[in-house]
């Protein structure tokens, strides 16, 4: 049965009244337009439809808008938050002139990235497995004005409402700072919240495996299994929208921000790799933590190029809170089995279908068509070039002496500095046609003017330590 059988047949079977088409921006925002149901045949699902893409920041000028939302029509899967049955299809961006797609569409951009795998030889498989942590919050309101700057929040768990008075009464169990990793209610107030969105996940086909609280109060952590590299950046969008609507449903305001509370651990999203060839997997060797030659080389990519992977996977100002030393978040560019404070780690597993490496700086803020592309291409550039990442860091990297640490490469420590690294390291993803100058131009661009909105407003910590000087 063809595809589009197989959506008019769920269109039937469900009564479906819209047909949402989904896609994704420079930034990772998902928009959508809804058809109605009476416009949807076969020539339209086989031709997508029309849409404007100069109202996107970083895509078309006015002169030249136009451009094709064209399904993938095996994406197809129920909206479960829709009062009037919907269903969603995932869309990648055409150039109406070529039909050709649009080298700024993020999910075209990953498809690239795939094909250069296949046709460097490598391999023909990239599975990726991100696991994205998020806060959820009761309440929450910001502003920026010229004269008011501010932001506030509010959670059942946060430990500032230890001696708050509660209509109902004031429980008195919530985790304390960094003291939250996976304990059970009443201290977990988020199981039900959390089961509930895997629930719903499970509903719209992901293979779900797990959830609990993360190490922050009001933080959590929902497990999904991992997937070939564009099903698993598909799969995060729904992800991303299952947390927020859920929450959102529950009263409650979910929130992907890498570091929105002071003092206490960040969002990651830690993303696991790994390559396969004719149905072997080519990261399981007889080398270090049982690791291939190539697996090596993948990760002394991803080392070199770190700094510029930053833009993609370390996508905003708040990203660079996130990576700082005391808060787990993994500053130093080392690798090693097992220890979390390396940014590359070597998961411990039996199988050698299982052999793989998780990359732990990336954060939830990234567009993950975009980083796990980049994420890619840098991987495949070391294994081209035999880039060895030199010996494993097995000792806890927190705990370094300065001496030490002097030798041992960091992050960026700001979206400016990556955006710099980008620009200067951009060839290893430009290799095959996947990323475009003229993208990475833009999306640049695009980031360095939330880098001067940052920079150039007043902090309300700036006025607490320099007004009365």
């Amino acid at each position: 049965m063809s595809d589009v059988q197989n959506v008019l047949d769920m269109i039937r079977e469900n009564d479906v009244r819209y047909v949402d088409f989904r896609f994704t921006d420079p930034k990772g925002k998902w928009h959508h337009v809804a058809q109605h149901v009476s416009t949807v045949d076969e020539d339209l699902l086989n031709e997508g439809i029309m849409f404007d893409g100069s109202s996107i920041s970083g895509w078309k000028s006015i002169n030249e808008s136009d451009m094709i939302l064209k399904p993938d029509l095996s994406s197809a899967v129920m909206d479960p938050f829709a009062a009037q049955p919907q269903l969603i299809l995932v869309c990648d961006v055409l150039e109406p002139s070529t039909g050709q797609s649009y080298d700024r569409c993020p999910r075209s951009i990953a498809k690239k990235a795939v094909a250069y795998l296949g046709a460097s030889g490598v391999g023909d498989t990239a599975y990726v497995g991100p696991e994205a942590e998020f806060f959820v919050f009761d309440d929450v309101r910001f502003d920026v004005s010229p004269n008011r700057s501010m932001f506030e929040f509010e959670s059942e768990e946060g430990p500032y409402v230890s001696a708050k008075v509660f209509q109902e009464g004031n429980s008195g169990h919530r985790p304390g700072v960094r003291g939250g990793y996976m304990p059970v209610p009443p201290v977990d107030s988020g199981q039900d919240l959390r089961a509930e969105m895997c629930s719903v996940m499970a509903e719209m086909g992901m293979a779900v495996e797990k959830h609990h609280h993360e190490v922050a109060p009001s933080q959590h952590e929902l497990g999904i299994r991992f997937n070939t590299l564009i099903e698993a950046a598909d799969d995060m969008q729904k992800f991303k929208y299952v947390v927020h609507m859920v929450a959102h449903a529950y009263g409650k305001t979910a929130t992907f921000m890498p570091k929105p509370v002071a003092g206490d651990n960040g969002s990651g999203m830690h993303t696991h790799q790994s390559l396969w060839k004719d149905g072997k997997p080519l990261f399981a060797g007889s080398g270090y933590a049982d690791l291939s030659d190539t697996a090596l080389y993948y990760i002394g990519g991803i080392i070199k190029h770190a700094r510029a992977l930053n833009a993609f996977t370390n996508p905003s100002t708040n990203s660079y809170k996130r990576l700082i030393p005391g808060f787990e978040a993994p500053v130093l560019l080392a690798y090693s089995a097992r220890n979390r404070s390396a940014s590359c780690r070597i998961p411990y597993v039996d199988s050698p279908k299982g052999k793989r490496v998780e990359v732990r700086f990336p954060d939830p803020a990234a567009n993950p068509y975009l980083a796990f592309a980049a994420l890619l291409m840098a991987g495949l550039d070391g294994i081209e070039n035999r880039i060895h990442p030199g010996d494993p860091m097995d000792k806890n990297l927190y705990d370094l002496p300065p001496e030490e640490l002097a030798g041992v490469p960091t992050v960026c420590g700001s979206l400016r500095e990556a955006l710099e690294a980008l620009d200067a390291d951009r060839d290893f993803l430009k290799k095959g046609g996947v990323f475009s100058d003229e993208f990475i131009d833009s999306y640049i661009a695009v980031k360095r003017d939330e880098v001067h909105a940052f920079e150039h407003a007043p902090h309300p910590i700036e006025y607490k330590m320099y007004y009365s000087v």
